[in-house]
């Protein structure tokens, strides 16, 4: 089920599967900024990932002792949750563990995925609470897809990713979606990322530690802009599918990361995984703004 939030600038819709935002459009002109999940090139639209990010090796994880079963991204993102609260501008959207869920990941846990409008920004607010009697090991990340280009007579070339902040930054280098010992340095005291398909060749873009807390696509032919506010989460993804010149731009802010080649540790001990007590509350937060 689909249900919009509109404000004076902008509209937004949510779909009940995977709490997914769907739609981010510019009232003024009806500028649809969010992907449309074309299946040609990939078929979500801003999924969430939970309870891990990215891939585990051979997908599978061993914890207390027992390995189970998790594909990509983990299950959040393909299951129905329950539209908790909602006006015009507000909506709250509830996981909770069940009996499928505990057969691949064996902890009791809510999850509350909160869209609120303000201006021109949607803020998308995530809070994990440990529900079990035993520590809770997680991850969790934002996967929004934005069309690149959003205007006519622009190409994905046209564009570029603006950070808050001058960085010296690597990428870690991917192989079959896992991450290995390697980095290339892609920012050099810079701030500027110019989009092309050849960045993308070989995965996307991994990040550990940006000192940026926003992050920019604008474009050198129009003003139309998207930013992202995405203070403290310790990784950063950007992904796009260069075969075939897929119109997308993917920014991924992350609290996790996926399974670094030949690893083999137990899913406690696994980089970038975050550690709940019983009874206590992850909460982390993200923002689009479109203009």
């Amino acid at each position: 089920m689909r249900m919009k939030l509109e404000n004076e600038y902008v509209t937004a819709t949510i779909n009940s599967l995977g709490a997914e935002l769907c739609s981010l459009q510019l009232k003024e002109d009806g500028t649809e900024y969010l992907w449309q999940a074309d299946p040609a090139y990939w078929g979500r639209h801003a999924p969430v990932l939970f309870p891990i990010v990215g891939r585990l090796l051979n997908n599978e994880y061993s914890l207390g002792g027992k390995v189970y079963q998790l594909s990509q991204h983990g299950f959040a993102r393909d299951m129905e949750f329950i539209l908790r609260e909602h006006d015009e501008q507000h909506a709250v959207y509830q996981l909770l563990s069940n009996e499928k869920t505990l057969e691949k990941y064996p902890s009791k846990f809510e999850l509350l995925i909160e869209y609120t409008l303000q201006g021109h920004e949607v803020i998308i607010q995530y809070k994990v609470k440990n529900q079990d009697e035993k520590d809770m090991y997680f991850s969790i990340g934002a996967h929004p897809g934005f069309r690149c280009p959003l205007q006519n007579g622009e190409c994905f070339e046209d564009y570029y990713l603006a950070f808050s902040e001058r960085e010296t930054a690597a990428k870690s280098l991917l192989k079959n979606g896992f991450v290995s010992d390697q980095t290339e340095i892609v920012l050099q005291n810079d701030n500027i990322i110019p989009l092309s398909y050849e960045l993308f060749k070989d995965d996307a873009l991994v990040f550990k530690g940006l000192r940026s807390d926003a992050i920019m696509l604008k474009s050198r032919k129009s003003s139309k802009t998207v930013m992202m506010k995405c203070a403290g989460f310790p990784y950063y993804g950007i992904w796009s599918k260069p075969e075939g010149g897929a119109p997308f731009i993917c920014l991924e802010p992350w609290y996790g990361v996926a399974d670094k080649i030949g690893d083999k540790i137990d899913f406690a001990e696994k980089e970038g995984i975050n550690i709940l007590k019983v009874g206590e509350c992850f909460t982390c937060q993200y923002s689009i703004t479109i203009s």
